[in-house]
């Protein structure tokens, strides 16, 4: 029996919860997204962080009059990423991942610095069942980035649930413990590494 197939088997559940704790980091989780600074005039989206898939969380409300306020904003303002950005958080909170996506490239395109932006944009991607690119975006925020932790327990998220790629998701978590070892991601992250630890483990009995 492969080891995969092992894996799967004695830790699905433990997986299905750190997918939740991970690619549903728009919502109030465990990983947080960083605060965006508030757009003048308009209240800005909710301050957790940066994808049906496992793990996609359950969709909120979508507030029209924050989407209203903020549309105008970036309507007037074709350089403000930051507006962008909080209308793609809106849409991320409200499942509606292809709008999340559209906002959020344009506020990357605007600021491509910004590596909460990118995971963001990454993670919408996974939920929007395009794996490929949600790696490969995620992989553009480690370029800005190498030691973001969100990213790093995202990206080892997508290998393992997008791309069943269990050894590339060991190899992201494994550095991820490295760099940020007392962060909540790199003690998530030990986790899945002692899960699939024992699932190896088991193989072998």
């Amino acid at each position: 029996m492969k080891l995969e197939s092992v894996v799967y088997a004695i830790a699905g559940v433990f997986f299905g919860l750190i997918t939740g704790w991970i690619i549903g980091s728009q919502q109030a989780s465990v990983a947080p997204r960083a605060s965006m600074p508030p757009v003048e005039s308009a209240a800005p989206a909710p301050a957790s962080s940066s994808a049906a898939p496992p793990g996609t969380p359950a969709p909120a409300v979508l507030d029209q009059a924050k989407v209203q306020a903020l549309q105008s904003i970036a309507d007037k303002d074709p350089k403000n990423a930051v507006a962008r950005a909080q209308l793609g958080n809106l849409y991320y909170d409200a499942g509606r991942y292809p709008d999340a996506i559209k906002w959020y490239e344009e506020s990357i395109a605007l600021s491509p610095s910004d590596v909460d932006v990118s995971t963001d944009l990454g993670v919408s991607y996974y939920y929007n069942n395009d794996p490929d690119r949600a790696v490969t975006q995620l992989e553009r925020s480690l370029k800005l980035n190498p030691a973001h932790a969100k990213t790093l327990l995202n990206l080892g998220v997508v290998k393992a649930f997008g791309k069943q790629d269990l050894k590339g998701a060991t190899e992201v978590w494994k550095k991820l413990v490295e760099v940020a070892p007392q962060s909540p991601e790199g003690q998530q992250a030990k986790q899945a590494l002692d899960s699939l630890s024992s699932a190896h483990g088991a193989l072998g009995q």
